[in-house]
């Protein structure tokens, strides 16, 4: 009987598509695991639950339960509200022998943001190659939170992915709560002159937010029709998430039992880790963080 389980926590979506696309990447992160029983679980919206997802755990005999969260980076959720939920859980279980290692987000990892310039380079070779990177503006969208650190996080991406990938400019906007929302941006970056607008969702899953962003895509075209909007996929289950996903993992279970604990401890630890791995200005192209195309749609990227 297997002692350690691991719970995939995720935020949760009246949408029942990002629900499902949930389940799927879980499927696909517990083939890396076989020997341990994995699960997911949402904190508020859709089944299962948190607490349903450590009591499925728990009665398959489980006492050591990894909890990763599917953020991409540490906000409120993460911080806070997940955090909150396994606090209790682990309270109500102690007598039974069950302890809960609480892994840290996403965050910033040169996977992760390979994988965002995969879904880019997708949606250009869709588009063609008529118009070059020079003469196009990146937009990234963001969920927007009350959580400043977090949305100044996307802006760090924007700015890595715009640089790293040569785009002639670059931008951030928000889906929700933050400002500018994206039809605002769009209609501002519509007056800088370029030909090609590329909007990047930086989502793991749909929803209303990721459908929010399209539609404040498909009005600023409306608007602008000499201008080529571009609609990039969000993540979903792209090879480099489960990467990144199955490596949170790990590390959780691998750090030392003296920093191993269900509540969140890890913001001084993320925030190193960019440091350690964000280029220097103007150095963006570096070996951690290479974006150059992996393909050529027939023309200058």
């Amino acid at each position: 009987m297997p002692d350690i389980g691991v719970l995939i926590c995720g935020h949760g979506s009246r949408d029942a598509a990002g629900t499902r696309e949930v389940a799927n990447l879980a499927a696909k992160v517990a083939r890396r695991f076989p020997h341990w029983p994995l699960d997911h679980g949402f904190l508020e919206f859709a089944e299962p639950s948190l607490h349903e997802g450590l009591a499925k755990l728990q009665s398959q005999g489980v006492t050591t339960i990894v909890a990763a969260p599917n953020m991409l980076f540490e906000a409120r959720h993460a911080k806070t509200d997940i955090p909150a939920v396994l606090d209790a859980f682990a309270r109500d279980h102690a007598r039974d022998g069950v302890s809960i290692i609480y892994g840290r987000a996403l965050g910033f990892d040169p996977k992760m943001l390979r994988a965002a310039a995969d879904r880019i380079e997708e949606a250009e070779l869709a588009a063609g190659a008529h118009i070059g990177r020079s003469e196009t503006l990146l937009m990234v969208a963001g969920r927007g939170t009350s959580d400043a650190e977090s949305n100044a996080d996307i802006a760090k991406l924007s700015s890595l992915l715009c640089d790293g990938m040569k785009f002639g400019g670059g931008g951030t906007c928000y889906s929700g709560v933050a400002e500018p929302m994206t039809e605002t941006a769009l209609r501002e970056a519509a007056k800088l002159g370029y030909r090609r607008i590329v909007v990047m969702p930086y989502f793991l899953f749909t929803g209303a937010l990721v459908e929010r962003v399209y539609a404040g895509v498909d009005a600023a075209a409306a608007h602008y029709p000499e201008i080529e909007f571009v609609q990039a996929t969000y993540l979903n289950d792209h090879p480099l998430v489960i990467e990144t996903l199955s490596e949170r993992i790990i590390e959780a279970i691998e750090r030392p039992r003296a920093q191993q604990s269900h509540r969140h401890d890890h913001d001084e630890t993320c925030d190193e880790e960019w440091h350690n791995h964000a280029p220097a200005q103007g150095e963006a192209n570096d070996e951690a963080f290479s974006l150059a195309p992996r393909r050529v749609a027939g023309g200058n990227p």
